[in-house]
């Protein structure tokens, strides 16, 4: 194996873990955690309309197998609504609230500050040739 393919991955995993370190310490201060922000932005995605609990996994970040504690979470915070599902009524579905979207709207702010930091570090052509790069990397049923 070429060392500097080890080398790229080990550059790629410690660049990751230090955005969601710092991603951590600012949703710290509000009280919620990556994989819960996770949640909230893929709802938010979702434009209104409701989605399986599935669809939410299998759209994370980071996948999880506690996806329902996650939830239950931003239930109890009153950020997110469960429904029975129209189509099959032994499935929940999941929307985003009112509060979740003004939630996030607020955090919104702060994750964009932490982003300021190093969004200028590349051009707009590095950065296209680096995703261009490091889509190479995963396996083609993941693109």
């Amino acid at each position: 194996m070429n060392d500097y393919y080890l080398e790229t991955i080990i550059n790629i995993v410690r660049t990751g873990h230090k955005q969601v370190d710092e991603l951590s310490l600012v949703l710290k201060e509000f009280d919620i955690s990556e994989p819960q922000f996770n949640v909230l932005r893929i709802l938010r995605g979702a434009k209104g309309a409701a989605l399986a609990v599935q669809d939410i996994s299998d759209r994370m970040i980071q996948r999880s197998s506690n996806v329902t504690r996650i939830i239950d979470k931003l239930l109890k915070r009153e950020y997110v609504q469960r429904m029975e599902c129209k189509t099959n009524r032994r499935k929940m579905d999941i929307i985003i609230t009112a509060e979740g979207l003004r939630f996030l709207k607020k955090l919104d702010k702060k994750v964009e500050h932490l982003h300021l930091k190093y969004a200028n570090n590349l051009s707009e052509k590095e950065l296209k040739t680096l995703n261009k790069l490091i889509n190479k990397l995963i396996p083609d049923e993941e693109n």
